[in-house]
């Protein structure tokens, strides 16, 4: 920079004669030269307060002229935010529920303590404890009534350093769609389903790790403020809890002769003489099938010594799903229940009933406006999905369609999804019904190839049958580019192979079902699909993502896994 050179810029007033500090070029002798005591200011801007700059010398900085608008979360935002649940022990003990929150806290307590989970030690050098807390929840019966108050202590997983305090964290959990293929099962050879809760799942499994933990609120030991919780077996909250609670019930099972099923490592079976029981783990909820009811108890009794269980006697309810025993030996699954507290919640117990849960010439696209309540929109997808996959698969094409919009809605997307809301007002009543005949798996694919010009993708779809009735289904955008209708049914067909061969290992590896398990009926309504599949060699110029699902379909095709028609 040279003396007597004014340099401008957009948001800042430069002035010829302020240096704060000048040196000169390296000379036999140093000198320094001190800024001005006086100078004249030389305005940017001819509007700006003169007396300002003489004041402070002070330019301010930069700052945005774009107008915030404030994030619409919904008109009934602030409704689902007043909540009785207590979030912390001075909460719960303030509470005109208190007596209740006590006693589920000492239940907890007694729980801990006669487990031995932890042991009160000095505090050691650099030693840093995880934190924990109480969680509080109501459990609610079907009907909305309170069943329980549920307190629980849980540690502060999240504070956990990856190979310091765990290792691996993974754990087998139970799918949907395998509790529907036992209870189809139990219906179609008239098993008999009891189920059992355990307590304190996660409490059961020692530790492999050294951890630590602050002492909770409310039991910190009078005199010993300063010493810390050594964790000797799994809490919950912590990042290997899930793992080490799936280990330790495997093993306990394993010993006493039960078999792991090899397409689902959370169901086991024990079978001999024509009689036996199945069991089926979803983390704590546990449903036993069995041919008697001798065969159940011997089992509830066995694992009543191994767990601190609760025996719920004939199951009933499983994740939200009620059960239902017809008089000649059916299975239903209700959710009705569910979708009146959906219907109730946001705001459309009284809309009028629609006929289809979507409307094929209704173009969905991407909303190039502000979102319309983009968080309540959110809510009802993700209770809707639940639904979805759990009892009805009349409205998982719908749902699939909707949820792809969920991050920017807008009026035609609100419009679609009250249509499903509709529906469902007008169907509450649908059920899922097991009746176990005929005793064959069957399945369904099908796709539909770009539906509107905004569309790159086509969409999968499928649904299998066990007995007659629907227990394993699902509708979802591919994940490639398809050219043509053939290329996109025959994804579609490769995504329902897929499923077959998971749900035709699952069974062969039952006691129940007649060996050797036939190959499952794939119905698709593409005959190029059929042919190509049929022959040994093609010709087909495509990608090789194509051409590699061809000869994929193709194997399960000749293996016996999956046999072809046309529907």
């Amino acid at each position: 920079m040279h003396v007597g050179t004014i340099i401008e810029s957009r948001d800042a007033t430069f002035f010829e004669n302020e240096f704060p500090m000048k040196h000169t070029p390296n000379t036999s002798s140093q000198e320094t030269v001190m800024p001005h005591e006086h100078f004249a200011p030389i305005e940017h801007n001819d509007q700006m307060p003169e007396e300002n700059l003489e004041e402070d010398n002070i330019v301010d900085t930069r700052k945005s002229k774009r107008q915030r608008v404030a994030k619409s979360f919904g008109d009934d935002y602030i409704v689902y935010l007043v909540d009785d649940t207590p979030r912390t022990i001075e909460e719960a003990y303030s509470s005109p529920d208190a007596d209740y929150w006590k006693e589920a806290v000492r239940s907890e307590i007694d729980s801990i303590m006669s487990n031995g989970t932890w042991e009160v030690v000095e505090r050691l050098y650099g030693c840093k404890p995880v934190g924990c807390k109480w969680v509080f929840k109501k459990k609610l019966r079907p009907d909305g009534t309170i069943e329980k108050y549920k307190a629980r202590l849980v540690a502060k997983g999240y504070t956990q350093k990856e190979g310091e305090d765990f290792f691996d964290t993974y754990s087998p959990v139970d799918r949907l769609t395998t509790i529907r293929v036992l209870l189809a099962l139990a219906a179609s050879h008239g098993l008999l389903v009891h189920q059992m809760d355990v307590k304190t799942v996660f409490l059961n499994r020692e530790l492999e790790e050294e951890i630590y933990m602050d002492q909770p609120d409310g039991y910190v030991l009078e005199g010993q403020e300063g010493m810390v919780c050594k964790l000797l077996k799994s809490l919950y909250g912590l990042k290997q809890a899930p793992k080490q609670w799936h280990e330790k019930f495997d093993t306990t099972l394993t010993s006493a002769g039960f078999v792991v099923n090899k397409a689902d490592k959370c169901v086991y079976y024990r079978y001999g003489g024509g009689e036996g029981v199945i069991l089926c783990l979803y983390v704590d909820d546990i449903l036993i099938l069995g041919t008697s009811l001798n065969v159940i108890e011997e089992v509830k009794d066995y694992l009543s010594k191994s767990f601190e269980m609760k025996d719920l006697g004939e199951a009933d309810v499983i994740l939200n799903i009620k059960l239902q025993r017809g008089d000649e030996g059916g299975i239903t699954l209700v959710q009705s229940h569910y979708v009146d507290k959906v219907l109730s919640r946001f705001g459309y117990s009284d809309c009028k009933p629609a006929p289809t849960p979507y409307d094929p010439s209704v173009l969905l696209r991407k909303n190039q406006r502000i979102a319309r309540d983009q968080l309540r929109y959110s809510q009802i997808i993700g209770s809707l999905m639940y639904l979805a996959s759990a009892t009805r698969p009349d409205i998982s094409f719908a749902v699939s369609k909707l949820s792809r919009f969920v991050s920017n809605p807008g009026d035609d997307h609100w419009q679609a999804l009250e249509r499903v809301m509709r529906y469902l007002k007008g169907t509450m009543s649908y059920e899922i019904h097991y009746t176990g005949y005929p005793k064959v798996l069957e399945g369904y694919s099908d796709s539909n190839w770009i539906s509107d010009a905004d569309e790159i993708k086509a969409t999968s779809g499928y649904v299998f049958t066990l007995g007659g009735d629907a227990v394993s289904w699902k509708s979802c955008k591919q994940t490639i580019l398809t050219r043509s209708t053939m290329e996109a049914e025959l994804t579609a067909l490769d995504t329902a192979t897929v499923e077959a061969e998971w749900l035709r290992e699952l069974l062969m590896d039952l006691p129940v079902v007649e060996k050797p398990v036939p190959a499952i009926l794939m119905n698709c309504d593409n005959q190029t699909v059929i042919i190509k599949v049929n022959r040994s060699k093609d010709n087909m110029k495509s990608s090789r993502h194509i051409k590699r699902r061809l000869k994929s379909v193709r194997k399960q095709k000749n293996s016996g896994v999956i046999a072809l028609d046309y529907v």
